[in-house]
């Protein structure tokens, strides 16, 4: 009798163990907030898989405006964010941050923004854009307000005393349909664009000479995380930290995938994780 008491109290002790270790070690939710870009957004499921797939990590994703990006991740709402553009589009927004936030690495070099055209498009330069406003139908056609790329486009207005051209607001999407729209009909058009993007490997464009560097030059795209996600998950700060891609060719390969009819952004990460297993255990630290 008193045998099988002492069973009873093993079993219980054993069980009562088995059911509230794995509560104890459970991982904590990763935060991370992006913008609705298609490089951001990329970089963002590629990041979301990585840390669900193979480091067993909750991660949810927040859209939002670029400001309230930057601000989610200084008041420590969100643990990271992988796509500031820097050193100038996103300079107001790290200014008025950069001593709650870090950063911590490069995610993609080559970054670029600009003014866009087709190819049949007889200008090459910024200068000779409001020569031709009829045949822009006085639009350049915008992104999000607010955004870094529409801000500098506001000022290449003035820069360029661009009196009979109007900045239309809208977003990537809205971009990109009347870009492919005047493309098909073969009108012109010009448009606010960005590289790393996958329009540059739908379409033949050109970028508009800029020579009062109204745009700013060459960028690179950062991880920022928030203060103290170091000690708070060194795991997740590793990762981040490493996390980059090999080169914008290979980014603008996956977010081709991601517009391709049905995509889904979190199975082509995986996709990419299968085809490129040497450079996500690069990213874990594995090699």
């Amino acid at each position: 009798m008193r045998i099988t008491k002492i069973l009873t109290a093993v079993l219980a002790a054993a069980l009562c163990l088995g059911l509230t270790l794995p509560a104890a070690a459970a991982k904590k939710k990763v935060r991370i907030a992006y913008v609705e870009w298609d490089c951001a957004a990329t970089s963002t499921a590629m990041v979301k898989a990585v840390l669900q797939e193979k480091m067993g990590y909750e991660v949810e994703t927040l859209p939002v405006s670029a400001a309230a990006m930057w601000q989610a991740v200084a008041s420590g709402d969100v643990d990271g964010m992988v796509t500031a553009w820097l050193p100038v589009t996103h300079a107001d927004y790290y200014a008025k941050v950069k001593d709650k936030v870090e950063d911590i690495g490069v995610v993609s070099t080559g970054a670029k923004l600009g003014w866009a055209v087709p190819d049949y498009v007889t200008i090459d330069s910024m200068d000779q854009v409001n020569a031709n406003a009829d045949k822009f139908d006085g639009k350049v056609i915008g992104i999000d307000p607010g955004s870094g790329l529409m801000r500098l486009s506001e000022k290449a207005l003035k820069d360029y005393d661009m009196n009979k051209m109007e900045l239309m607001e809208g977003s990537g999407a809205t971009m990109t349909a009347a870009l492919g729209d005047a493309i098909k009909n073969h009108k012109w058009v010009v448009v606010t664009a960005w590289s790393p993007h996958w329009m540059f490997g739908r379409w033949h464009l050109k970028y508009l000479k800029d020579p009062k560097g109204s745009l700013g030059k060459e960028e690179h795209i950062d991880t920022i995380v928030r203060k103290g996600l170091s000690k708070d998950m060194p795991e997740v700060y590793a990762f981040l930290k490493r996390f980059h891609w090999k080169s914008p060719e290979q980014f603008q390969m996956v977010m081709a995938w991601n517009q391709q009819p049905g995509a889904d952004r979190y199975e082509n990460a995986k996709k990419f994780m299968a085809e490129n297993p040497d450079m996500v255990k690069e990213w874990l630290g594995q090699k």
